[in-house]
């Protein structure tokens, strides 16, 4: 399959003529000497004084409010891999359009030239009083994962890696429409896995219910599979990332290849790379098998080739394809939400009501659509109430004033 046009060539013309795609706004008049003494000298004093003594008066007098860092030090960006800070760039200035345009949150890129997870956390830490959340982007496993735990120690204000946590609350609340569109049950779901990433194992974490109290959105197991086969308790080549992940998955121990994961599996997620699933390997699967291959630009199987091979509800990352995967459901309404409650985390039960959120958006799902439109604007809304509410139910604001 080829693109209908040559998008390559025409981000590129579009990044050469505009030089940026982000750009300050002033949100106050300076026509006057009383408007410049308001906003600037010596006017300005006075805030500055009130947030001196009570730091936390910043959510009320600055651009803490409703402004985020995205944060990368490029070393996984989309599919190019390890391509460093500055070439990291236009992708993170994308997340702020999107960011804007979804959630209404002003966002802004950081991106770093180093990759040593102390320096990042500790430059992330130091600028922290400029922003109301962090939002951590394409940062490979595991140094994400130690990245991530770290800024949570030391910072009070929301982290949230979207590789991970995005791509998970998505995969969930597709998950729970395709249940409804086979009949199937969520906790009786048996998962076959490819990829144990950073977004692979954040999946695989989220759909196990790892942090939250028993609910009805815990799959009965996962076996994931990486590029040298199952993650099993017996291999001894384990990061300590994935040696954690295969203590709750993968409860019959289970060896070999991905195909080997497979048989018999009511569901396939794929974050690897295209190409790594066969109709064989879906026809192996069970009774209206749902599969999610969501490696970019291309599928682990294309969806006719899965559908043809018995799959009931098939899903990807692409946009031109029915049921596209896409963490723009999630995080611009997730980092909304939690600017909205004033929270201090986000913690798994507002990642829950996320997925909740998106999947309820869906009043009929059915098998070629069961997530709505990344471009649909109301999602992010529905998102930011379920997510806000979920901060207040359990206790992570700092209060409004």
């Amino acid at each position: 399959m080829s693109e209908p046009k040559d998008y390559y060539r025409a981000s590129l013309d579009l990044h050469r003529k505009v030089r940026g795609k982000l750009s300050t706004e002033s949100k106050v008049p300076l026509s006057t000497k009383d408007d410049l003494s308001i906003a600037y000298t010596p006017g300005v004093a006075e805030p500055c004084r009130v947030i001196a003594k009570d730091p936390k008066a910043a959510f009320d007098l600055t651009i803490r409010a409703n402004t985020i860092a995205v944060v990368s030090d490029g070393s996984a960006v989309l599919g190019l891999g390890n391509i460093g800070g500055p070439a990291a760039l236009p992708v993170m200035e994308g997340k702020a359009l999107l960011f804007k345009e979804f959630g209404g949150v002003n966002a802004f890129p950081i991106c770093v030239h180093t990759q040593d997870p102390a320096r990042i956390v500790d430059l992330v830490c130091e600028i922290a009083p400029n922003f109301g959340g962090v939002n951590l982007e394409d940062i490979a496993s595991p140094n994400c994962f130690q990245i991530e735990d770290e800024l949570k120690k030391r910072l009070d204000i929301p982290v949230f890696h979207d590789d991970q946590h995005g791509t998970a609350i998505v995969v969930m609340a597709a998950l729970i429409n395709a249940c409804k569109v086979t009949g199937k049950k969520f906790s009786d779901l048996n998962v076959a896995f490819s990829g144990a990433g950073a977004a692979g194992l954040a999946i695989t974490r989220f759909l196990m219910g790892r942090g939250r109290k028993a609910d009805d959105y815990i799959v009965k197991d996962i076996v994931l599979a990486d590029s040298k086969g199952i993650v099993s308790r017996d291999r001894t080549d384990l990061n300590w990332a994935k040696a954690e992940i295969a203590k709750i998955t993968n409860k019959k121990n289970k060896t070999g290849k991905l195909k080997d994961a497979m048989k018999g599996a009511d569901v396939f997620i794929g974050v690897s790379v295209k190409g790594t699933v066969t109709r064989d390997m879906v026809a192996g699967m069970a009774k209206d098998a749902i599969v999610l291959a969501m490696a970019n630009p291309e599928p682990e199987i294309w969806p006719q080739d899965a559908l043809a091979a018995g799959a009931k509800v098939v899903g990807t990352g692409r946009s031109d394809l029915p049921n596209q995967i896409n963490n723009v459901l999630a995080f611009p309404g997730v980092l909304r939400g939690a600017l909205d409650a004033r929270a201090t985390q986000i913690n798994e039960e507002m990642k829950l009501a996320a997925a909740l959120a998106i999947s309820s958006h869906m009043k009929k799902p059915t098998a070629d659509q069961i997530v709505p439109s990344a471009l649909d604007r109301d999602v992010g809304k529905a998102v930011a109430k379920s997510v806000a509410d979920a901060a207040r139910k359990t206790g992570v604001t700092r209060g409004l004033r």
